[in-house]
């Protein structure tokens, strides 16, 4: 059991720390709410960050943002629910019809290894706290 835990959590931290450097060399994450961004400083992940859902932003509002920032590529980290699913391929349609890529393959890896127990974004840094006191306490 413990060996189970501690390899999802082993990946995981892989996961985070490629996404922390693909951040770094300049692609935003866009991510649902400050709740979210704040939840990824925690785990390391330090470059810029866009809000889909901030004051009274549309979807067209956001797409816009994107185009303004100019990146090849933005990274989407939005929720694990039912809600986030719709809006990530929403917006990675819209967004690879201005000519950039939507990177969803953090958000598709991150939700398949944490499956329905983490819903949001900034569930991610308490699930991990948690996974490491279930290896540690095993």
């Amino acid at each position: 059991m413990s060996t189970h835990l501690r390899e999802k959590m082993e990946q995981i931290q892989q996961i985070l720390e490629q996404l922390a450097e693909e951040n770094k060399s300049g692609k935003p994450i866009l991510v649902e709410g400050e709740k979210d961004a704040e939840a990824l400083k925690t785990l390391g992940i330090t470059g810029k960050i866009i809000f889909a859902k901030k004051g009274l932003k549309t979807r067209l509002d956001v797409i816009s943002e994107i185009e303004k920032s100019s990146p090849n590529e933005i990274i989407l980290m939005l929720d694990f629910d039912k809600e986030g699913r719709e809006l990530t391929e929403h917006l990675k349609m819209h967004i690879e019809k201005t000519g950039i890529k939507a990177n969803i393959h953090y958000w598709l890896k991150l939700s398949s290894l944490t499956g329905r127990e983490v819903k949001d974004v900034e569930g991610l840094a308490k699930y991990l706290k948690t996974l490491k006191n279930k290896i540690r306490d095993s």
